[in-house]
């Protein structure tokens, strides 16, 4: 069957938003419909480098970006929280820019009011040469469920913040990363190998999520609340609260590390 651009356009995103409900399930199996009409925020999307190829090719995949930044939105949200009835950190407005810039993507803003950006030159090298359109959405996909994840995440207590404590600041990527892979953002071949718990971003996020397939189905939600209920928040502390003072994140990450075959016994 042919595709035309724009109808190709489409079913990626069709398969995108499917996926993104298939990695948003409870543990029994039921996708969480009390997000569909979740409030996620006023979503402002604005390209800064419309001149670009880069710009050019986002808008040719992703024709709605406002509706499609809503729906991973609440996939991320599915993910942290039970209900909309936790604590979720209220978002008001989110700006989404297209710009022409160095790096990939990032967050900023505070109390509701965030900012993401998204570099029109990622969105080129991603694309490539091969004008890999399935590739790209992917990576778009995979980047976006990150920053997003930042704006709806609890954050650690009593022990300073992102920018002055490394538990802190692990915590955060790691979560991003966890919400990423939860939700097939990432490659089979993109789990690191080794390191530890405390580097963040896919080394700590994919030992979560086996910690959610191994431990606890939902250690996941729980890692996140365990921001507002273990105070000073620590990595081990939290997965004694989670799940039983028997376990220390240290004895964890070995049995993770073996389990995945990156050490042996």
């Amino acid at each position: 069957m042919k595709y035309t651009l724009k109808a190709f356009s489409a079913a990626l995103l069709a398969a995108a938003i499917l996926g993104s409900c298939t990695g948003a399930r409870h543990a029994d199996g039921r996708v969480a419909k009390a997000w569909q009409k979740y409030d996620v925020g006023d979503i402002l999307f604005e390209d800064k480098a419309p001149a670009t190829e880069g710009s050019k090719i986002y808008r040719r995949i992703i024709p709605d970006p406002e509706a499609y930044i809503g729906e991973q939105a609440r996939t991320v949200l599915a993910t942290l929280y039970d209900s909309p009835e936790d604590n979720v950190p209220p978002v008001y407005r989110i700006r989404y820019t297209l710009e022409d810039t160095d790096g990939i993507s990032a967050k900023g803003g505070s109390n509701g009011d965030i900012d993401i950006f998204y570099s029109t030159r990622h969105i080129e090298s991603s694309y490539g040469r091969e004008r890999d359109t399935a590739r790209l959405m992917f990576e778009t996909r995979g980047v976006l469920l990150h920053e997003l994840t930042h704006a709806y995440q609890l954050e650690p207590q009593g022990i300073g913040t992102y920018g002055t404590n490394r538990t802190f600041w692990a915590f955060i990527e790691g979560m991003a990363d966890a919400v990423r892979v939860a939700n097939g953002g990432f490659r089979p071949d993109g789990r690191p190998r080794g390191g530890s718990y405390m580097d963040g971003y896919r080394t700590t996020g994919y030992f979560l999520v086996w910690l959610r397939d191994n431990k606890d189905p939902e250690f996941l939600r729980k890692f996140n609340r365990s921001a507002l209920e273990v105070v000073p928040w620590s990595f081990d502390g939290a997965v004694k609260h989670i799940l039983g003072g028997q376990y220390d994140i240290d004895s964890l990450w070995h049995e993770y590390q073996v389990a995945v075959g990156d050490i042996a016994e």
